[in-house]
């Protein structure tokens, strides 16, 4: 089996990671998405706060963001593993080559994108954002996205723009786009 066609049959397996910026939707895309397909929902962030018994900004506060991406890296390794799910990923997961690598071949990469100005609106009364906690909120997101949009697009399968479409548009959009995903395999 050639390298295509093997990557092609890991992406078959049901997962779909859903990744992105803070704020894009993925945890509300990511829950009706799975009970569309009747799948389990998982939310990364969450089960990290699941399995150390702390929240995500104690885990910066303590350990630093190195600490909580060694920490993200463990956890979307266990995740991804499973099938099928749904898996809302952190918006810095994919900073780690390893964690690219791992999204790309275990599922249905889709990019959840996000206009920084639409980020600012929904993350603006979220206390659970280490990385907002700064004089310029609109400047550290702009900067994250300027590192993480080019890795997003590299290993996305499918994008939709969360700001043009409602969570339920979105979630018909990636049906619609992982359905004819499963047709090419096919064919």
């Amino acid at each position: 089996m050639n390298h295509a066609s093997f990557q092609q049959s890991m992406k078959v397996n049901g997962n779909i990671f859903l990744i992105g910026p803070m704020g894009a939707g993925k945890t509300t895309i990511g829950r009706l998405l799975a009970k569309s397909l009747g799948v389990e929902f998982l939310d990364s962030d969450k089960e990290i706060e699941q399995s150390t018994g702390v929240s995500i900004p104690m885990i910066f506060e303590y350990e630093g963001e190195l600490g909580f991406r060694k920490r993200e890296a463990e956890i979307l390794a266990d995740l991804t593993a499973q099938s099928p799910i749904v898996l809302a990923t952190g918006g810095g997961s994919v900073i780690l080559p390893e964690n690219q690598q791992i999204l790309r071949r275990r599922g249905f990469v889709v990019y959840l994108q996000c206009p920084v100005d639409t980020q600012l609106e929904r993350t603006q009364r979220d206390s659970n954002r280490p990385l907002l906690k700064t004089e310029n909120p609109r400047e550290r997101l702009e900067e994250l996205l300027k590192v993480r949009d080019p890795i997003y697009h590299s290993i996305a399968d499918f994008i939709v723009d969360t700001s043009e479409y409602s969570s339920r548009g979105s979630v018909r959009n990636i049906l619609k786009a992982l359905q004819r995903f499963q047709h090419q395999m096919v064919t």
